[in-house]
């Protein structure tokens, strides 16, 4: 059963994010080159450092040996005390070059990161609209935080193994001045490590792999229960859910304890081989020492340097993985980094200058995949000031036509063309159309921060009146006077301590405060209730005076309102005309109204009575 059950969730998280680099990437190392450079000069005093600190730990052996062949075996002790006195210095100048060459290397890959992370979140804002239909926010979050945080470990990688490379040159050149044949002796069971490191490391790559497939299901299942509590709850699934949640996590746990068991069994292998390695030069160094062809203090230094020669080697056996994760993650950062967008400002696109809202689509056709238009020649003009509702069934592409407008996709040449004041839009910078227009989409999106940061989300400079102004404008300044904090109440994530309509008439301020000359609204008023929507309408028919209004809703009153209804149906314009005009039709917009608006008038002619 629990084979089953990781059969098709291995399958579902199995995917780039447990892919394994090479140790070396010549291709992410020399995309990172450029973000180190910037800080040039940190690097070069942490690599004068680490040369100093390698340099140091060579040398404390080597006057070990010097101390006792020269001063010891002689009874010179006053050389004794200075060599002492040496090896202190040595010792203090080992302390400082360590902190310093760590402190500038950290500094270092701080700034590093930081020029990722600002690179990558740039980079993300200048993303199309497509790019996020067609990628899942977690991946993207896992970019900038996961992987971003594999390559910090990576940076700090850098340090140690950099430095334990340098002690490492350093510590064979110093063996083989020492004894040129009996170093080569001390280094005969390097072969043996090879054999055994290239046995254990698919193994290696197995387990951690699996290691992440684990946790990559419990983090899902953890997301899926926390998200759907309500539904857990009301359908009563908490016991099956913790049942299942314990499978996944026993899975965890077994996967962890094998990486473990694997990483641990390397260890011994290192140790025996050290132990080896001295017990050959403690066998052949004894008899040198024995004819004089060894002194006693370099026997004693072999020994040492041994010890000191494994380290660097256990060290960067159980980084080789580390280095692989991390070649893979940098990969995959600079692969979203190279992401072009599909939607860019054509070469001599120009600002649009303050426009007087004419708009005009010339046989639209539109389609998110090559495969099916979602839209289909459709043609409509709509005069500056007017107020056009968009309506249809499910699917008939009214969103999108309200996303083409606003420029969230470009139409492709060719396959028609949409008008500002007589000006394609294609041929215009974004910049300029946004500043022009707003957006109030069905569910209210509001940031962490206070009301008045989000009322002046892209207007900063918008007066304190300004502010108030449009929040009166919409019927939200008398509930935002009444919290405790007014305009300065912090809005947790999302807005979720204020009401759905109390969210949805902070959005319609933020969309009035820009001023703009064209307003659309997606389903703006769906989550109001009806005396709310009657105060909304009542200050944007004062507002959307002189103002073009594209519309789309299912409210009668809405509706009703518009100087132009367009109804959509599998793409295309069925019928425009005024509410009078197309009840007359008995056409697709009386079928609708029969259905659905009939219920809406009387229920908010229900809700009028009472």
């Amino acid at each position: 059963m629990m084979g089953s059950i990781f059969a098709g969730a291995r399958r579902g998280a199995a995917s780039d994010e447990e892919a394994f680099g090479s140790v070396y990437d010549k291709r992410v190392v020399t995309r990172i080159l450029p973000y180190i450079l910037v800080h040039r000069n940190l690097a070069i005093v942490a690599f004068l450092s680490m040369l100093v600190f390698s340099a140091t730990l060579v040398a404390f052996p080597w006057m070990i040996k010097e101390g006792i062949d020269r001063f010891i075996t002689g009874g010179d002790f006053a050389g004794l005390s200075a060599v002492f006195g040496v090896f202190i210095g040595v010792a203090v100048v080992n302390l400082v070059a360590n902190y310093v060459q760590q402190l500038a290397m950290a500094k270092v890959g701080q700034g590093v990161l930081f020029g990722l992370r600002r690179d990558m979140f740039a980079h993300l804002q200048r993303q199309s609209v497509s790019f996020y239909d067609k990628t899942e926010v977690g991946r993207v979050m896992s970019r900038v935080q996961g992987d971003v945080g594999q390559l910090q470990e990576f940076m700090s990688l850098v340090i140690v193994t950099l430095g334990d490379i340098l002690s490492l040159g350093g510590i064979v050149v110093a063996l083989l001045i020492l004894d040129f044949k009996l170093g080569l002796i001390a280094m005969s069971v390097l072969p043996v490590f090879a054999v055994a490191l290239a046995l254990w490391q698919p193994f290696a790559i197995k387990a951690f792999i699996r290691v992440r497939n684990s946790v990559s299901i419990v983090n899902g299942a953890l997301n899926e229960n926390i998200s759907g509590v309500r539904v857990v709850q009301s359908t009563n699934r908490q016991r099956l859910n913790l049942e299942s949640f314990d499978v996944k996590t026993r899975e965890v746990q077994r996967s962890n304890m094998y990486a473990a068991g694997l990483v641990s069994g390397l260890i011994p292998v290192v140790d025996i081989l050290m132990a080896s390695s001295i017990g050959l030069v403690i066998l052949f160094g004894s008899g040198m020492t024995g004819w004089g062809t060894l002194e006693l203090g370099a026997l004693i230094a072999f020994v040492l340097y041994i010890q000191r020669f494994f380290d660097p080697i256990r060290n960067l056996t159980m980084q080789y993985t580390q280095f692989q994760r991390s070649m893979a993650s940098g990969a995959r950062i600079f692969e979203l980094l190279d992401k072009e967008p599909d939607l860019v400002d054509s070469p001599d696109a120009t600002a649009l200058p303050r426009v007087r809202g004419d708009i005009e689509l010339r046989n639209v056709s539109f389609g998110y995949t090559p495969y099916e238009d979602v839209t289909r020649d459709v043609s409509l003009k709509i005069k500056a000031g007017q107020t056009v509702a968009i309506v249809g069934p499910t699917g008939a592409g009214k969103t999108t036509l309200v996303s083409l407008l606003a420029r969230f996709y470009d139409v492709k040449r060719g396959r028609g063309s949409i008008l500002v004041d007589g000006r394609d839009i294609r041929d215009v910078t974004r910049r300029s159309l946004a500043g022009q227009m707003s957006m109030v989409l069905q569910e209210p999106f509001l940031f962490s921060g206070t009301i008045r940061e989000n009322i002046k989300y892209n207007q900063e400079r918008a007066t304190d009146l300004q502010m108030t102004e449009a929040a009166m404008a919409v019927g939200a300044h008398e509930f935002i006077s009444s919290l405790e904090d007014g305009y300065d109440t912090y809005l947790e994530e999302r807005g979720r301590n204020l009401s759905v309509g109390q969210r949805q008439l902070i959005s319609f301020a933020r969309a009035i405060v820009a001023n703009p000359r064209i307003l659309i609204l997606d389903e703006a008023t769906a989550n109001i209730d009806s005396y709310t929507e009657m105060l909304v309408q009542r200050a944007l028919r004062r507002l959307l005076r002189g103002r073009t209004a594209v519309v789309i809703a299912h409210r009668l009153s809405t509706i009703r309102g518009a100087d132009k209804i367009v109804v959509l149906n599998k793409g295309e314009v069925a019928e425009v005309g005024t509410h009078a005009q197309l009840m007359k039709l008995d056409g697709l917009y009386s079928h609708l109204y029969h259905m659905n608006f009939d219920s809406l008038e009387g229920s908010e002619a229900g809700s009028a009575a009472a």
